[in-house]
């Protein structure tokens, strides 16, 4: 009985998809997919090289990839190559060539588990892409630079400027890859900042796309236009998931770029820009949304069905707007040298990585009529002053047993700095407070300036109404605000 119904249930499995008709996957079915397909082990951006050496070795045993290490890094870091699939449409896809840009890894993996799944339902998806398409993923172009979570190369330069004179390890080894294989399509991989918007709105920017030009006057051959169709139908998908958030990265011709020299050597092209969504710092929705465009756009470049969109679907799409800041205070007055002045202030939260973590400084972006720019978080309250943040007079012995609840009764009494005669100076906290050790100036905003220290209070009148401390928006009216990401200064 137990071997009729598992028959029973493999048989219904490997329904889903006609064998005659092309295979158009839908969200529920992409959903369906990526709850399985999802690589647990990765669960934060700032994983490590051995952290993806780990995985690749555990997909060699399992046997589904041609595994090859194409060279080493500057460091000597191992750059490994998966192969998937022996049908005739050589496909190219890399990930983190720059060292921070890690979205599109995590996706990567995913996928890899999905092509490696039986008897799920997808059985004929994966057999349309191993037949029709030879796959060349790099997921981690840059080690060194993921090492630190920075843009650039151990030598400092941006590999994706690179292209055309090849002389950077990693760059080099991309470039041969290209020359080598000869992709019909290939796919460069990215995150964008933050701050970029949907032209006119406030809402951030979750995924945008490219079709890099060739050329100066960034003309339209069938190979640009190939990579167009293929993004027309990333949208048609994403429309489903983030209708509001897609837009276009900038098209200017780059004649260092990667993407534009792809495109150039005769593989339709698509840059893949990772963006931002609120409420998600680790990037997990977007690395989904990566998982389901990459995977649809494989299904429809094995069968051809990508041809079937119109180009002018993808110039349709908006270009980024850069509007966005995660803090924007509207109309607040500041006095300073006996003038007083209304202004608006936006303020920026910069990441700065600490081993597999990070922590925040916050900043004051800019100053003044802020009309055409928007927040993640915005306060439009009128008739709020700035006042300026004090230092706690007592120095607490140490930071243990230090309480958000105790942290934030001392900042509703509009002090933002606290010194601790004995605390580990990297250490990290998420506390609504500065913390510093006894011998340390805090980083308090004495007065606003661009550049200054985003740690302030807003009154209304005598009442203290909202701290910002390290550019986090605290509400002093609400519950104790807690998954701050601060360092000791």
């Amino acid at each position: 009985m137990k071997f009729l119904v598992l028959t029973t249930l493999m048989l219904m499995s490997t329904s889903v998809f006609s064998t005659t008709d092309p295979i158009s996957l839908q969200k529920s079915q992409i959903d369906k997919a990526y709850e399985v397909a999802k690589e647990s082990t990765l669960t934060y951006r700032r994983f490590k090289h051995s952290d993806v050496i780990q995985l690749i070795e555990k997909h060699r045993a399992h046997g589904h990839f041609a595994i090859q290490e194409i060279g080493l890094s500057a460091q000597g870091r191992s750059i490994q190559r998966l192969a998937f699939g022996s049908g005739p449409k050589a496909v190219m896809l890399w990930s983190q060539m720059h060292g921070d840009e890690a979205t599109a890894t995590m996706a990567l993996f995913d996928l890899f588990n999905f092509l490696k799944a039986e008897h799920d339902g997808f059985d004929p998806v994966r057999k349309l892409i191993k037949e029709q398409t030879s796959l060349y993923f790099i997921p981690m172009l840059n080690p060194d630079g993921a090492e630190l979570f920075q843009r650039r190369t151990a030598m400092n330069v941006d590999m994706n400027r690179d292209a055309r004179a090849g002389k950077t390890i990693e760059g080099a080894l991309l470039k041969a890859q290209a020359m080598s294989l000869k992709p019909q399509y290939a796919f460069n991989l990215h995150d964008q900042n933050s701050y970029y918007n949907v032209p006119g709105t406030k809402t951030p920017v979750s995924i945008s796309l490219l079709a890099p030009a060739f050329n100066q006057a960034r003309a339209i051959n069938p190979v640009r236009e190939g990579a167009m169709q293929i993004i027309a139908g990333m949208n048609r998908l994403l429309k489903q998931y983030i209708p509001n958030a897609i837009a276009k990265y900038d098209d200017e011709y780059t004649p260092r770029g990667f993407g534009d020299n792809f495109q150039s050597w005769g593989a339709s092209t698509v840059l893949i820009e990772s963006g931002a969504f609120a409420g998600d710092p680790e990037k997990m929705e977007i690395r989904k949304l990566n998982f389901a465009i990459i995977l649809n756009a494989l299904v429809e470049i094995a069968q051809g069905s990508y041809k079937n969109y119109a180009a002018q679907e993808y110039h349709d799409l908006p270009f980024n707007a850069s509007q966005l800041h995660d803090l924007v205070l509207r109309d607040i007055t500041v006095v300073k040298d006996g003038h007083s002045m209304a202004m608006d202030i936006a303020v920026r939260r910069t990441e700065v990585t600490q081993g597999r973590d990070y922590y925040v400084k916050g900043l004051v972006e800019d100053l003044g009529d802020l009309q055409d720019f928007y927040g993640y978080e915005e306060v439009t309250t009128g008739g709020l002053n700035f006042v300026e943040a004090k230092e706690y007079p007592a120095v607490r012995a140490s930071s243990e047993g230090f309480t958000p609840a105790e942290a934030f009764a001392i900042l509703k009494q509009g002090y933002a700095s606290v010194r601790c005669a004995h605390i580990d100076p990297q250490m990290l906290h998420s506390l609504p407070l500065l913390l510093t050790s006894e011998d340390k100036k805090p980083a308090l905003a004495q007065s606003l300036a661009v550049g200054s220290a985003a740690t302030f209070f807003l009154a209304q009148g005598e009442q203290l109404k909202y701290a910002v401390v390290n550019g986090y928006l605290i509400d002093l009216s609400k519950d104790i605000p807690l998954n701050f990401k601060n360092k000791v200064n």
